[in-house]
């Protein structure tokens, strides 16, 4: 019997794209989707998710920043037989309030269908995929956590604990509390991508920096004190311990960042884009 295809969503991104390699190198069929993918999803969409779930058996399921994931959607795709969900959130959720997450992980746990939740810390590829990126690049990181320590995780390992809860026995019922193998504060973070990268940059970490670097983005201070007060009850939980989650799923440790960040200086990461285009690389 022909194994029915695994729907992979966000597919271009930093974990989806991961999972759906993993998943093809093992010889899993795979529905890659995303609004410009090969297979086109779009959450604000309802007529794009019907073609996506068909004949589907199993999905990751992930939804951009801010954007909810729709009960809807869930409940439709149990119906049209889908028997296993892998749902990436997130860590602390609770004590950031994040709602959008923790609706989500109801959504899913209510659905019907086996269900798997990861919870990871910040990913490493934030730095030069993602969200600090352009900081990095100007030289100067504000986030107001001060000292905490936090145990980033590689989205690579991110992406092999979904495709052994998606491909695998055991994983039903459960969330994964994601990490890496240390805990950092954010200046060490920095401080390791700046030697890496070779370039200067450095880490801001009290609240009045990270309200200046917000308001010189063009958001008002007011818009952003609400995250100001996110982040507090963030660094109220302490230090984040590493788990051993990654290594158990697996079978293999988690990479460290440090391996991280020498890999992406290699590939280039960091290098000014403009500057790499003049010289045709």
């Amino acid at each position: 019997m022909t194994e029915r295809p695994i729907l992979v969503l966000g597919a271009t991104g930093s974990t989806g794209r991961r999972v759906a390699a993993l998943l093809r190198a093992a010889g899993h069929p795979v529905r890659a989707a995303s609004r410009g993918g090969e297979t086109r999803f779009d959450w604000t969409r309802p007529d794009t998710w019907r073609p996506a779930l068909d004949g589907v058996s199993k999905m990751y399921l992930m939804a951009p920043h801010e954007q909810p994931v729709d009960p809807a959607f869930v409940a439709c795709a149990v119906e049209r037989g889908v028997q296993r969900i892998v749902l990436l959130s997130s860590a602390a959720i609770e004590a950031m309030g994040d709602e959008r997450l923790m609706a989500a992980e109801r959504t899913v746990r209510d659905s019907g269908t086996a269900w798997t939740i990861l919870r990871p810390s910040w990913f490493d590829q934030n730095f030069d995929e993602g969200i600090f990126r352009e900081a990095v690049m100007a030289g100067e990181l504000a986030l107001p956590l001060g000292d905490l320590r936090q145990a980033f995780v590689d989205a690579d390992d991110i992406a092999a604990v979904a495709v052994a809860a998606l491909t695998t026995t055991g994983h039903a019922g459960r969330r994964y509390e994601l990490t890496g193998p240390a805990a950092l504060s954010f200046a060490e973070a920095v401080a390791i991508v700046a030697r890496a990268a070779g370039r200067p940059v450095r880490f801001l970490g009290t609240d009045e920096a990270y309200l200046d670097a917000q308001e010189a983005m063009g958001r008002s201070r007011a818009e952003a004190a609400g995250e100001v007060e996110a982040f507090a009850m963030l660094r109220k939980l302490g230090d984040e311990r590493p788990g051993d989650v990654v290594r158990r799923v697996t079978g293999r440790a988690p990479g460290s960042f440090e391996a991280y960040a020498a890999a992406a200086a290699a590939r280039g990461a960091w290098r000014d884009r403009a500057a790499a285009g003049s010289r045709g690389t």
